[in-house]
């Protein structure tokens, strides 16, 4: 008898506030697009597409303070995310979270940390460190502090919760995979914090294979296992449609060894995709491909 796959809830979160370039917010729907519920559903797994948590429109906010920009309707829209991911845990499904900018992992984490236990830990695979304050970032985009928050390294009482527990992840099990574009003040509070990163050259020296299963040993242990991928992580020529693409990054073979390491050694309890922007794109390929990426991860193989 064939052994039963695990059941998947699709959660969509149609978030553009944290970023700095409109478009990111359609990502959900792009990745629908590509295939993702015959996909899925091909590889045995029971589907439950939950639709999107939806933002406000950006133009009828006010930004509030600059060195946190639109955070009061982030927080409240991360909020709604913890919710469902927490309720999908719950069910016995495993959340696959498809974003919007990358700021929506405070809910992602934020829920699996109320529904795991805190503290957990995460592989986040990504051109940029996302682990700045509003003290240290250039931009006041939230979508540049959201591991910060999760790790509860932001001392700033807008940022305190009752939604989920804090810190949500620990700096231990934390490991970042794939970084080129890093802050000083990021800088600062990496080495601070004790946390694994992986620098592209890291990548090209020991290789995916070797990085990927020494984060999986680093990140597991705890609460739970989470993994958010951001699309910026792949070089521009193979995922165009991205809000901040970064030069010289993984190739589509490494992301896929990753995520197919992922499933393979990780018993990962959710996954994120982050950062799709149709606008940006070219035929729906990052969509498409984002698509790809969660085949891997759950389970899909050449043979």
């Amino acid at each position: 008898m064939a052994e039963a796959k695990t059941p998947i809830a699709v959660i969509g979160c149609a978030l553009d506030l944290g970023s700095g370039r409109r478009g990111v917010d359609m990502g959900p729907s792009a990745i629908r697009y590509g295939g993702l519920h015959d996909a899925l559903t091909a590889l045995g797994h029971p589907l439950d597409d939950r639709g999107n948590v939806i933002a406000p429109t950006l133009e009828r906010l006010s930004q509030g303070d600059p060195s946190a920009r639109y955070w009061d309707a982030i927080r409240d829209i991360c909020g709604q995310l913890a919710d469902e991911v927490a309720a999908a845990v719950g069910r016995g499904q495993f959340p696959l979270v498809l974003g919007g900018d990358h700021s929506i992992s405070i809910g992602t984490l934020g829920g699996l940390a109320r529904a795991h236990g805190a503290t957990g830990g995460v592989i986040w695979v990504d051109a940029h460190a996302d682990i700045n304050t509003p003290a240290s970032s250039p931009s006041g985009n939230v979508h540049g502090m959201p591991l910060a928050v999760a790790l509860g390294l932001v001392d700033d009482e807008r940022f305190a919760t009752d939604a989920w527990p804090q810190p949500a992840v620990a700096p231990h099990r934390t490991v970042l995979i794939g970084v080129r574009s890093v802050d000083a003040g990021e800088r600062e509070l990496i080495r601070r914090a004790g946390i694994t990163v992986y620098t592209m050259s890291d990548i090209d020296r020991l290789g995916m294979h070797r990085v990927m299963e020494t984060a999986v040993q680093i990140a597991s242990g705890g609460a739970f296992l989470h993994v958010s991928f951001d699309m910026d992580v792949l070089d521009p020529e193979q995922a165009p449609g991205v809000g901040t693409p970064v030069p010289g990054g993984i190739t589509f073979r490494e992301a896929h060894l990753a995520m197919e390491l992922a499933h393979t050694h990780g018993h990962i309890a959710a996954l994120e995709l982050v950062e799709v922007n149709p606008i940006l794109d070219e035929h729906n390929v990052t969509g498409n491909l984002a698509v790809d990426l969660a085949r891997s991860a759950l389970g899909a193989r050449i043979l």
